[in-house]
């Protein structure tokens, strides 16, 4: 007889869960952008101005996704395009200052949200989830 399938034993059911916990409390914490937004927001601040390509491939977005949080943050007022100055077919994107100011406002709250996010843990545990996680990538 083979291993009976329980769904709260599935790798992918688990992380879900974690994941719709983690979403909660940071949108409870940073009700302004959702966490996909953010991730930008925080690529852009950490590498400066990028091409909506590489962007996509520094937040792990598809093309498709990546440009969808773009021209949600340009609406917002958080980022703005150009042509790339390497390439004129790419878009370049860049914080607006708004954008930088959100970022900047905001950046200590998500720590927090990570932190209250792996608050059943010990410290160690949580470092030794983040590695086994990262292995996982």
């Amino acid at each position: 007889m083979g291993e009976t399938y329980v769904l709260d034993d599935q790798i992918g059911y688990v992380l879900r869960r974690v994941t719709q916990r983690h979403l909660a409390i940071f949108s409870e914490a940073i009700p302004a952008v959702t966490t996909t937004q953010f991730a930008v927001l925080a690529r852009l601040a950490e590498l400066g101005p990028q091409s909506q390509n590489l962007l996509g491939r520094a937040t792990a977005m598809d093309a498709a996704t990546v440009k969808g949080v773009v021209d949600r943050l340009v609406r917002q007022g958080l980022v703005e395009t150009s042509a790339d100055p390497a390439d004129k077919r790419r878009l370049a994107v860049a914080l607006t200052k708004a954008g930088a100011e959100l970022f900047a406002r905001t950046a200590d709250m998500a720590l927090q949200v990570s932190r209250r996010t792996l608050a059943p843990l010990s410290h160690d545990e949580a470092a030794r989830l983040l590695a086994l996680l990262r292995r996982l990538t």
